[in-house]
């Protein structure tokens, strides 16, 4: 036990004495001696410089000395239990460790030795005490209060710091109220009993022993006809609701809750019937809406607190309230003879029935609320379902104004006095429809069903009460147009039930259970198809219902499995011949409105509204490669951007309203739906450049400049892109900047101009709340943090066909001088002022040299830019996979020579970066690729020739993968192609006659790329052991042979796209890869090609083959994208969702596109990323087995990669991690079972799409 100095009780009753001077003033103004102290009990609610009183900060301070670890090892004790499925019987670790430290040696110690010190300073400000006698008499309670506590220390609370002391509100005194509560008293006896009841303690009235007596006696004089008394009696409820310890207000609350239900049970009480209705002028009714709504006040406030205490407290809430609101009348035969239940009323005071949505918030409450209703109280639910369908018969018996008066009559602002008994059905349906709303969301709640309910045959299951909300969406009334009053629609019937299906479909558990099925999306739109079909139905489907759908319908589709239910039904059917699926419903009904084909809508001021609503949902299919595969046949990128175009040309028209003028408001909001639709439409185009082959139908609508533009205002005005969307604006972003027209639609649109200009001002301005005095630390990161954001949005642009058409064929600007002022608006003036710093003014012009000038050169220091900079020109200077190659670190190392990589500035390479590996060399004469070759030679039939051949290549692969290389591959490759051609039925393109001699080709001039190009590729052969001296012409010639034979070939094309202008603009990586392959013989490479450009797998793997081909479609070939992109990356990411999802998600949330990293890795022939070997093994894989097993090794390729783009999608460098480094680790004959079995899922889907490039997209 802790012992005390005089200096600490000195220092204690110092701190006393400021607390008790800075209340003095409330306390002496205390109406009575009772006053005080529930002024101190309280002081913590009323004080705001509570927790600033030195003494209270002693008392924390105190008690975390003494019990603060012991506390934190409870904690830890209890979160064992608690995961190893252990339950000491209590409710919450809070309880758990309150109870173990209460009971502790400690925590008694600690009582004791507060008690100590406490009574000495009380005892001396008492001996001392002066002429301020109010202050004496406090010290006086507080020495009481202490003396008393030192001997029951065990007993305390947390809610009231008075528990068990009542010094004042004695028992004898307490009776005598009893007996002046009596009915038979005087009436100013009953006030004056009462009132004084009002003003005492409430910790006080609950410790006396006729506690128990007084809360039935108080329950009694709920009944007394006195409105006064009455008053009075609720006015102490509420205070005890709001004043007393959870164990009094749950005591008060079951007693009201209790007088309620046997008011309502009572026929003595006059409880109005529906057909009289609720007139709230009525005493008797209003002082029963004021009794109701205590309750419900209390409902709504209990859960804020309860878990504090034992769950019996809330138990016993809990099951009052449902026994309550289960009183049932007998049903009379006449419901205008119905007497209103109590759900009637607590539907009024709380439409929407909060206090049921807070009570299954937590687990804690939910358990016991579900439990009851499970076991006891199932007759809730069933009335609740019953009420729905009653409010359904309504529907379909009245007019529509009657039912439409009593949802505007409800949501009308002004104060209603008179509910009629159409009215409080209404409000008990909006009351029972949200409590099942919020039921169904949880798996035990979903568990209560079926019920069964009066007059219906069979039990209500989930989908039949799915069902029928949308029958109340069809078929009950709403206001004839959407609005802008936001009170106008709040309660009406299809809203309310679309905003609880909304909340069904954002909780996927549910919505799988409920909602994904056909039964409900059949529901949802068999209407549709009446309107289409224009049956006699057709009318009931009102615009606002289908607006209400449409809703529901992309919060469906934009969940996985519930667009898989759209797309194929839950037989996974496609076809729309014989049953069509959602999707294609969805589709044929958004065309038709598209086309205004529709004449029940005709004229109609909403119909905008629906257009935008309905092409939302199709959106959201169609932005997934596999929904835009079902809904290709329906061109809804062209209706669509035909639909804007006119948007567009009427927005223009809408007059300008006049001030004054009648047609204001009529003008205002038919502009307003028409620019709505114009945007809606233009963002819904956009959305076509979620996946590769949409974009290019989007490229082909002639629209995609309006469309990026779009997405870039929205952009810079930081709008987010709406949650159901798949796609947000970075891969978005990626997919348009993959191909050349996108590119160039970026820099018109000035997104390019504003990544720039960010970056530069990240570099160079830094941030406006930086204060001057305060320098920049140096960084020592590769890329600092702050302009990390916008060199991500520099990676994804930057890939080949973006590069080309934003630097090629220009010049770097170079300029003597250069303005501080003067800032970057391209990427071209990002390589001139922060990369090629080769002018003594560029780096002058730089405010922030060393930070800049990380994404370009430095000086020779060793520093962690200048290692940066080396192992740039190192990994642009060498070639190889990950096994061909050694790269130097890019950090600095520990130790006394922390960098001793030689630096790189002149060729050649120093030679410690060549990897020491076992280079390529051919393979022996009786290896079982020599033995294959020569057996297959031997055979004379072809097709079986064919088919061994593929079977002998997957055993080798599988058996002995490192067999399959050098000269004997080429051979077998040779004479694979040459038998294949030979079959008319595996051709695929046409033969074409060539005849030309070296000599022909010889003048003809290569690209400087391509020049590049031979230089790498002939070094990296050499490297490789594989290519001699000489072979730079060699492949020269190759590659202008191959120019030559491809150009009759090609079409000429008018396009402001550089890349189209001519012959392709890129290095040939496959043609260099198959010089490579063939040991650097031209001629054996020329024939292979010839033979090989016949065949499908050319179109993939050959990327010039297609370039300007007069053998696609002519839109095709305008758009610049090539089938690889528009084919196999989208394919790509499509298998890449089914089969790894996790990392396609990372793609998106890292705003990348797995289709753009597809394409260069195939564009370059996978050159820098795998290692020779397999680089062989990809081009061998796709000529023998096909060119779909392209779309595979690519996925085999994310599937190794998983764990590593999961941790980078982390690190937010995933673009980075993917662009620049090898491949680590993958092979494809380690893959190869994998694919096998993809090509058994996949490849008659994929062959069938790759076959018909030729008219691809029409």
């Amino acid at each position: 036990m802790a012992h005390f100095s005089s200096q600490d009780e000195a220092t204690v009753q110092a701190m006393l004495t400021q607390l008790f001077q800075s209340v003095k003033e409330r306390i002496t103004g205390a109406p009575s001696l009772e006053g005080p102290e529930e002024i101190l009990l309280h002081l913590e609610e009323t004080d705001e410089n509570y927790h600033n009183y030195e003494f209270v900060k002693y008392l924390r301070q105190h008690v975390c000395s003494a019990l603060g670890s012991m506390i934190e090892e409870e904690m830890e004790k209890c979160s064992l239990e608690q995961s190893r499925g252990e339950d000491s019987g209590y409710d919450t670790v809070v309880q758990r460790v309150t109870q173990r430290i209460q009971e502790s040696r400690e925590y008694k110690e600690m009582m004791l030795s507060l008690n100590s010190i406490m009574m000495a300073v009380v005892g001396h400000m008492i001996s001392t005490c002066g002429d301020d006698e109010v202050l004496c008499q406090e010290r006086q309670k507080k020495t009481q209060k202490l003396q008393y506590n030192s001997s029951c220390t065990d007993n305390c609370s947390d809610s009231d710091s008075s528990f068990n002391q009542s010094y004042k509100f004695c028992p004898g005194k307490l009776q005598l109220i009893l007996d002046q509560l009596d009915p038979g008293q005087p009436k100013e006896v009953r006030y004056e009993a009462l009132q004084t009841l009002c003003s005492a303690p409430p910790s006080d009235v609950l410790n006396c022993e006729n506690w128990t007596t007084l809360c039935e006696k108080l329950t009694m004089c709920l009944s007394d006809p006195d409105p006064v008394f009455n008053e009075r009696i609720l006015k102490f409820y509420a205070q005890t609701f709001t004043l007393s310890p959870l164990h009094m207000a749950k005591e008060m609350y079951t007693s009201l809750a209790k007088h309620l239900e046997l008011c309502f049970l009572s026929r003595e009480n006059h409880i109005p019937t529906l057909s009289t209705g609720v007139d709230i002028t009525n005493p008797n009714v209003s002082h029963l809406l004021k009794k109701v709504r205590l309750l419900n006040d209390y409902q709504k406030e209990a859960p804020s607190f309860w878990i504090r205490h034992s769950e019996k407290y809330m138990e016993e809430i809990v099951e009052s309230t449902l026994s309550l609101l289960s009183v049932k009348h007998d049903q009379s035969h006449l419901i205008s003879q119905k007497i209103s239940d109590p759900i009637y009323f607590f539907a009024l005071v709380d439409t929407k029935a909060v206090w049921f949505k807070k009570w299954m918030h937590a687990h804690y409450s939910r358990t016991t609320v579900l439990s009851l209703l499970e076991k006891k109280y199932n007759s809730l639910v069933t009335t609740a379902v019953q009420q729905c369908f009653q409010y359904l018969e309504l529907c379909e018996t009245m007019r529509t104004d009657e039912i439409l008066g009593c949802s505007r009559h409800y949501g009308n602002k002004q104060k209603a006095f008179y509910y009629s008994g159409q009215e409080l059905q209404y409000v008990c349906f909006i009351h029972s429809l949200c409590l099942l709303g919020r039921l169904l969301i949880y798996q035990q709640g979903r568990k209560l069903f079926p019920v069964k309910v009066k007059n219906r045959k069979d039990s209500v299951s989930l989908t039949d009460l799915l069902v029928l909300f949308i029958q109340l969406i069809y078929d009950s009334p709403s206001c004839p147009k959407m609005t802008s009053n936001e009170h106008s629609e709040d309660y009406s019937p299809a809203c309310m039930v679309t905003e609880v299906l909304r909340i069904l479909c954002d909780q996927k558990e549910c919505a799988v259970e409920c909602l994904y099925n056909n039964i409900v999306i059949k529901s949802l739109l068999q209407p549709i198809q009446n309107v289409m079909k224009g049956t006699e139905a057709a009318p009931h489907c009102s615009e606002t219902a289908l607006i209400h759908v449409a809703d529901i319908l992309e919060r469906i589709a934009s969940v996985e499995e519930g667009l898989i239910l759209l797309l194929y039904g839950e037989n996974m059917s496609s076809s729309k011949e014989e049953t069509p699926t959602g999707a294609h419903i969805i589709a044929s009904f958004s065309k038709k409105l598209l086309k205004e084909d529709i004449s029940i809508f005709s004229g109609s001021e909403v119909l905008p509204m629906v257009k935008g609503a309905f092409i939302s949902v199709c959106c959201q299919i169609y932005g997934t490669c596999e929904g835009l595969q079902v809904l290709l046949p329906y061109g809804l990128h062209e209706s669509i951007a035909k639909a804007w175009k006119k948007a567009s040309l009427l927005s223009e028209r809408v007059p300008t309203p006049v001030e004054g003028s009648d047609s204001v408001s009529s003008v205002s909001q038919d502009s307003q739906n028409i620019v709505s639709l114009e945007e809606s439409l233009l963002d819904n185009l956009l959305n076509f450049a979620a996946t590769p082959r949409g974009l290019l139908l989007l490229q082909r609508t002639g629209v995609i400049n309006e469309c990026v533009t779009f997405m870039f205002n929205r952009y810079a005005k930081k709008i987010q892109i709406s949650r159901q969307r798949k796609s947000d604006y970075g891969v978005l972003f990626t997919q348009v900047s993959s191909t050349a027209a996108g590119a160039v639609a970026l820099k018109s649109s000035g997104f390019i101009n504003a990544l720039v200009t960010e970056l530069w001002s990240s570099l160079e301005c830094g941030r406006d709340d930086v204060r001057v005095t305060h320098p920049r630390s140096t960084p020592v990161d590769p890329i600092d943090r702050s302009c990390q954001k916008s060199f991500l949005a520099l990676v994804s642009l930057l890939c080949y066909p973006a590069v080309y058409e934003l630097v090629g064929n220009q010049e770097l600007p170079n300029k003597a001088e250069y303005s501080l002022r003067e800032v970057p608006t391209s990427v071209i003036d990002i390589v001139d002022r922060l990369i090629i710093l080769n002018s003594e003014a560029k780096i002058h012009a730089l405010f922030n040299y060393e930070q800049s000038h990380i994404f370009g050169l430095r000086d020779f220091i060793i520093d962690g830019l200048s290692v940066e900079r080396n192992h740039v020109l190192v990994r642009i200077n060498l070639i190889g996979g990950p096994l061909e190659r050694v790269l130097p670190p890019r950090m600095l190392e520990k130790g006394n020579d922390p960098y001793p990589w030689p630096m790189f500035s002149s060729c050649p390479l120093p030679p410690c970066y060549l990897s020491e590996v076992t280079r390529d060399s051919d393979i022996k004469q009786d290896s079982d690729l020599s033995k294959l070759l020569l057996r297959l030679k031997m055979s004379d039939k072809q097709i079986e020739w064919i088919e061994n051949c593929r079977r002998e290549f997957c055993r080798l692969m599988k058996a002995r993968p490192d067999e399959i290389r050098g000269g004997v591959l080429g051979e077998l490759l040779e004479e694979f192609v040459l038998h294949l051609t030979e079959n008319p039925s595996e051709c695929y393109f046409p033969s074409v006659e060539y005849i030309a001699s070296d000599a022909n080709v010889k003048n003809e001039s290569l690209s400087s790329v391509q020049q590049l190009g031979i230089e790498v590729t002939v070094r990296y052969g050499k490297f490789l052991r594989l290519l001699n001296d000489g072979a730079e012409t060699d492949l020269a010639l190759v590659l202008k042979h191959c120019e030559r034979f491809l150009k009759p070939q090609q079409v000429p094309v008018n396009s402001p796209l550089l890349c189209l202008r001519g012959s392709y603009a890129g290095h040939d990586w496959f043609v260099s890869s198959l010089f490579i392959i063939m040991l650097g013989d031209k001629d054996k490479t020329l024939q292979f090609l010839q033979n090989f450009s016949r065949l499908l797998a050319s179109a993939f793997l050959w990327v010039p083959r297609l370039h300007i081909s007069r053998y696609l479609p002519k839109d095709s070939v305008e758009s610049g994208i090539h089938p690889i992109y528009f084919c196999s990356a989208h394919y790509i990411e499509m298998l890449l969702k089914a089969e790894v999802p996790l990392v396609f998600s990372a793609f998106h949330m890292s705003g990348f596109a797995p289709s753009q990293i597809c394409q260069q890795w195939i564009t370059q022939c996978f050159w820098n990323y795998l290692d020779w070997l397999e680089i062989c093994h990809y081009i061998a894989t796709c000529v023998f087995l096909g060119p779909d097993y392209q779309v595979y090794i690519c996925i085999a390729i994310f599937k190794h990669l998983h764990q590593e783009i999961l941790q980078h999608t982390q690190t937010q460098d995933l673009q980075v991690f993917l662009k620049e480094e090898a491949l680590h680790g993958f092979r494809v004959s380690d893959y190869f079972e994998y694919m096998e079995i993809l090509e058994q899922n996949y490849r008659p889907v994929l062959l069938r799409d790759m076959r018909n490039i030729r008219a691809q997209c029409t």
